[in-house]
């Protein structure tokens, strides 16, 4: 640390301007939060208004909310900063650790982005213009959902081949232990990954070839952690008479995502009633 007689530059005193700023928010100190702060300060923030917060009175009622929010556990914390100074302007720039356990557990990249517009007056510097946000990451998201909706279909794509090579472990693979599912006959519901085994395994077992699963016309959402995916479903199966047996029915699947794998968790199979029914 430099001694008490060599005065610190305009960087370290905006520096530590900043750091103890954060502290103050850190610790909802509000009187610690507003100090070095300009009466016009300007702050565009993360929620609205759009136009900005204007003045310091405005300014101060902003942060109540803030540290209510921040009670409950959440973290803000300076993690990189940066101070560029001139001769009576300077502007500092940051990204901040903001965010819950929950938040960060989620999204382990989180940062807060700050800039700051400083400039000296009577001798001091102070804060006139505030700068936070957060990244848009909705174009995260949509590619998630792409990723999400490829590794269904994939799913449906292996279940195509291993029902031709009745490959009863494949089949089974992408399905969850507590799957529901309404088959076209028999009970109202198999419940398990066993009892839909045992009904997979009787379909496999009734053809004496492969049998031809596919649903040409699958269609998928996605959001988050969830799928769903219909369509009407094709089988062609081969008969000992040396004929096919060909039907279509609907089918609905819903997937989750559960340890960064994709598993089906329910389905619902139908046929339609005959007419006059």
């Amino acid at each position: 640390m430099p001694s008490d007689d060599v005065p610190s530059t305009d960087e370290q005193q905006i520096r530590t301007l900043v750091e103890q700023w954060a502290e103050a928010v850190h610790r909802g100190d509000l009187a610690g939060v507003l100090r070095d702060h300009g009466d016009d300060i300007v702050m565009f923030d993360v929620p609205p208004p759009f136009q900005g917060v204007r003045g310091i009175d405005a300014y101060r009622a902003t942060w109540p909310l803030f540290f209510t929010w921040q009670a409950q556990g959440a973290e803000f914390a300076i993690e990189s900063l940066e101070v560029t100074a001139g001769a009576d302007v300077a502007f500092a720039h940051a990204l901040l650790r903001c965010g819950t356990a929950q938040d960060f557990a989620e999204e382990p990249a989180l940062r807060l982005r700050l800039t700051l517009g400083l400039r000296r007056r009577d001798g001091r510097w102070e804060v006139t213009h505030e700068h936070h946000s957060f990244p848009d990451t909705s174009g995260d998201a949509a590619t998630r959902d792409t990723e999400a909706e490829h590794a269904v279909r994939g799913i449906h794509r292996r279940w195509s081949e291993d029902t031709a090579a009745k490959d009863l472990d494949g089949l089974m693979a992408p399905v969850a232990e507590d799957v529901v599912s309404y088959e076209h006959a028999g009970p109202l519901g198999y419940l398990g990954r066993a009892e839909v085994r045992e009904v997979c395994r009787r379909g496999l077992d009734a053809s004496p070839g492969p049998v031809a699963w596919d649903v040409p016309d699958l269609t998928v959402r996605t959001a988050g952690d969830l799928a769903v995916a219909w369509g009407l479903e094709h089988i062609r199966a081969p008969q000992a008479d040396g004929g096919h047996v060909e039907t279509w029915s609907r089918a609905t699947r819903v997937f989750e995502r559960r340890d960064g794998s994709w598993v089906m968790v329910h389905q619902h199979l139908s046929f339609p009633l005959p007419d006059g029914s």
